[in-house]
This record gives structure tokens, C-alpha cells and sequence, in this order.
């Protein structure tokens, strides 16, 4: 259903922490015109984490609003309480999302049967396409392959977001899943080496700071031109290496800040980019340059 660049959108914020929607729209508009192939919105990266469920959802319609049926809209609705996820996936698909993106419940450390009844639970009280995301590197959870090969076998269940970098898993889950169910990158660095291997796309927090280029490198790594993907990659590595100096979104808003997209705004307890990385994260960004 879904391929290619997907990036993890970030929410623009005034200074005072209120959501800017006038720069939603255009980083919206921006994305559109340069390629971007599906927006997340409220992920990880759209700081879903501090967002209330009031704010969670206007920003859900207010992207689906502005996309206006020219991008495909994925809706992070990820929760460590069960009714809590059910609540946001009912509120994104009456927004009018096509997909949900659903994080394993952080902190709370659920065992592998737990997980497996969580998504199930989901799955079945909302009739939307959902994907499911691990990363436990923030979450403290990590569902193993044979999860999500049993998760795989609920119909509206698509894909999954695979954010551990590692590259045996991804090829673990691609060999027991069904052809039709989706993996995606969920780790920048190694994303074109995920889609060389049979991923189908990156949800990329990169793709906020070179959306042309990561479009066209994912569409060369589908392509199995790994010539031209590495040659497009080679200029993204400084990117996928710094947007991570500190804790995600606080390197990639302050990159958008200082090329004109939004205000400087981030929600406590994140604050802005430390001083002591702007020059390296401003380079990275000279390089990704069309």
C-alpha cells in the first residue's frame, strides 16, 4: 500500500509550545512538491509523546486536510495502554487517515503474548490498515520476529516498522511474513541496505531535511540499482549520523528552524539543540543540498 520515502514529520511548534499549524502547512505543501512518497504524522518524531489526545487528533485532521488526497497519511496512534491506542486509531480513522502506525507500549515492558493480545485488540476493534513499529532502543520493548510473524496473519494488519538497525532482522521477518505484508526501515542509516534486501520503504526522519533525496534514493534501492542508491546514500550519511546527536526530534527541528520551515518551538521536557552541535548538523545539511 505504501513505498518509498515516508517521512516521520515532525510538529511545528511556536516558542511558547503551542502548535503552529501555518508551518504544518507548508512543511505539508513542501513535501508534497518534493516527492515525499507518505507523511507520519504524530510519531515519535512529531512528538506524540507530549502532544494531549485533543492535540493528537486536530493535528491527525488537520494533515489529512492538507494533504488533500495528493499523499498518502499515516497516523501515529501508539500507546502503552491498550484503550489508550484504540481511542487515538478511532480518532485517526474518522480523521480520514489511510494507515495507522502503532508503537510497542513503552515502559510497561508487556511479555510477547502481551504485545501479541495488544495489536490484536486494536486490530480488531478498528477496521484501519495498521503497521506496526518496534523500536527498542526508546521503548524498552523489543517483539521478536515470531510476534510479529503471528501479528502478520491479521488481515488488516500491513506491515511493520523495523527501527532496530539491524539487518538479520529485517531479513528474518521479511522470510516469515507472507509477500503482502510490508517492511519498512525505521533506521536511516541503514535503510538503503533494508530495501536492497526486500524492505519497501524508510519512515525517515532524515526525509524532514532532504525529501527529494531520500525519495529518489529509496526509489533507486526498490529499483535494485544499488550504484545510484549508494551514490544518492553517500551525500545522506552525515544526516542519518547527526539528526541523532541528541534525542530525536531535537536535532532535525532546530535543522528545520535554521532553513526557514518553523519556529524554534519543542515541548519540555526536549529543549533546542545544543550549541555545541549546530556547525556539525548545519554541514550535514549543506551536503544534502540538491
Amino acid at each position: 500500500m505504501f513505498q518509498g520515502s515516508i517521512v516521520a514529520l515532525v510538529t511545528p511548534m511556536h516558542k511558547d509550545g503551542s502548535i503552529d499549524y501555518e508551518s504544518l502547512q507548508r512543511l505539508v505543501e513542501w513535501h508534497v512538491s518534493h516527492a515525499t512518497d507518505a507523511i507520519v504524522a504524530v510519531g515519535t518524531t512529531g512528538e506524540s509523546a507530549t502532544l494531549n489526545e485533543k492535540e493528537h487528533c486536530e493535528v491527525l485532521q488537520q494533515v489529512v486536510i492538507m494533504a488533500a488526497g495528493r499523499i498518502p497519511v499515516i497516523a501515529g496512534t501508539g500507546a502503552n495502554s491498550t484503550q489508550e491506542a484504540i481511542d487515538l486509531t478511532q480518532c485517526a480513522k474518522k480523521a480520514g487517515v489511510d494507515a495507522c502506525l502503532l508503537v510497542t507500549p513503552y515502559y510497561n515492558k508487556p511479555p510477547q503474548e502481551g504485545l501479541y493480545q495488544h495489536f490484536y485488540q486494536v486490530a480488531k476493534t478498528v477496521d484501519i490498515p495498521q503497521i506496526l513499529y518496534n523500536v527498542p532502543g526508546r521503548t524498552a520493548c523489543d517483539m521478536l520476529p515470531d510476534t510479529v510473524a503471528r501479528l502478520a496473519k491479521i488481515e488488516n494488519i500491513i506491515g511493520i516498522k523495523e527501527a532496530t538497525g539491524d539487518m538479520s532482522r529485517i531479513t528474518d521477518i521479511i522470510q516469515r511474513c507472507d509477500k503482502d505484508f510490508a517492511v519498512y526501515s525505521g533506521d536511516d542509516a541503514t535503510a538503503m541496505e533494508a530495501i536492497l534486501s526486500g524492505a519497501k520503504g524508510d519512515i525517515s526522519v532524515t526525509a524532514n531535511i532532504a525529501p527529494r533525496m531520500m525519495h529518489n534514493m529509496c526509489k533507486a534501492a526498490l529499483e535494485g540499482s544499488r550504484a545510484q542508491a549508494e551514490s544518492i546514500n553517500k551525500r545522506l550519511i552525515p544526516l542519518h549520523r547527526d539528526l541523532f546527536l541528541q534525542a530525536n526530534p531535537i536535532p532535525v527541528k532546530w535543522a528545520l528552524y535554521t532553513m526557514g520551515l518553523i519556529d524554534e518551538g519543542i515541548r519540555l521536557p526536549l529543549i533546542s539543540l545544543d550549541a555545541q552541535y549546530h556547525a556539525q548538523i548545519y554541514a550535514a545539511i549543506e551536503q544534502s543540498k540538491d
